[in-house]
């Protein structure tokens, strides 16, 4: 059993940065591939960008180049910086841990984004 812990979203302006964290507790955090979804005001819930265990990343193309994914595998954490917020940005982040092979998925509760001047 993983649990997925988000913290770091809040209000930002237009073209500001913004730090999102996922802290999970539970073993072997190193094996999952890990993935930030987010889903805005009437809109499905999307990806954003993963990072598997091997460190290998991929990101929607509404955020290449602005925002990064990464993880620290010893603090059991996998970070988001996004920068350049735009308002479309605005949304429910949420951090996704899997391991298809052996059919495990877990979410956290979500940390609100908000973009507005």
């Amino acid at each position: 059993q993983v649990q997925l812990v988000e913290s770091g979203g809040g209000l930002v302006q237009p073209g500001g940065s913004l730090r999102l964290s996922c802290a999970a507790s539970g073993r072997l955090f190193n094996i999952y591939t890990m993935s930030w979804y987010r889903q805005g005001p009437g809109k499905q819930r999307e990806l954003v960008a993963r990072i598997t265990s091997g460190s290998s990343t991929n990101y929607a193309d509404s955020v290449k180049g602005r925002f990064t994914i990464s993880r620290d595998n010893a603090k059991n954490t996998v970070y988001l910086q996004m920068n350049s917020l735009k308002p479309e940005d605005t949304a429910v982040y949420y951090c996704n841990a899997e391991k298809t092979n052996w059919n495990l998925n877990y979410w956290g509760q979500g940390t609100q984004v908000t973009v507005s001047s």
